[in-house]
């Protein structure tokens, strides 16, 4: 099955503050004496669920039932 979402790609109003260029802005900020990266990449998956929600995040697998001890991504 395929869906054609072009007639609502073209309803959708369009982006117009698009992301800004990663390598501009950190050759603009080569000036300062002191810059940080702050890493979240690996922030994700590390916060801890409040044990009562954690039967709310709870999926299932073909062999068994699984739920989220740390909050996944976009929760």
């Amino acid at each position: 099955m395929c869906t054609d979402f072009t007639s609502l790609n073209k309803t959708c109003p369009k982006d117009f503050y698009p992301l800004p260029c990663l390598a501009r802005l950190v050759d603009g900020n080569t000036v300062h004496e002191v810059f940080d990266f702050m890493d979240a990449s690996r922030g994700y998956h590390q916060i801890k669920m409040y044990p009562n929600d954690e039967e709310k995040t709870t999926f299932i697998t073909e062999y068994e039932l699984y739920c989220w001890k740390a909050m996944p991504f976009g929760l």
